[in-house]
């Protein structure tokens, strides 16, 4: 299966909260500009999105979903990667996610459960953490290096 990744316009928000609603996320904090957003295409359509919120020296990754029909096909694994690249590449040290059903998912990635309590401030004070996701979600991290592949 071929397909590409590019990142998002503003023109693209319908096609990401598409996206999200499939997959059960959340739509209502998404930034207007959609930056740091990427999104897989193949030859017909819109199959998948990913996105990264930057806080100085640390990232939230949100809004990870593949269109069900594409799921197996390492789309997520390919989104989640540009992400990584992404963070590394504008100097982010760590990068945080909330989930409350994908930790497993996530572990393979190099991320790790952590306590709420130490998650950095910037995190905690974005709508996702504080409104959006419940108090159960679980927090994950990945440290980042510039050699990490």
């Amino acid at each position: 299966m071929s397909f590409h990744i590019e990142y998002a316009r503003p023109e693209d928000k319908d096609i990401v909260i598409a996206l999200l609603h499939q997959g059960h996320l959340l739509t209502d904090d998404l930034p207007a500009d959609l930056a740091d957003f990427v999104i897989a295409k193949d030859a017909r359509k819109s199959i998948g999105v990913a996105g990264l919120e930057r806080f100085n020296e640390v990232g939230l990754l949100r809004s990870v979903a593949v269109d069900p029909a594409f799921q197996g096909k390492q789309i997520g694994a390919q989104l989640v990667g540009r992400i990584l690249e992404t963070a590394r590449a504008v100097g982010l040290r760590e990068v945080y996610l909330i989930t409350t059903t994908a930790d497993r998912y996530f572990e393979r990635y190099g991320f790790q459960v952590v306590n709420r309590q130490d998650v950095p401030v910037a995190i905690q004070q974005t709508q996702q953490f504080s409104d959006l996701c419940p108090s159960s979600a679980i927090v994950m991290k990945r440290v980042l290096t510039p050699d990490q592949a």
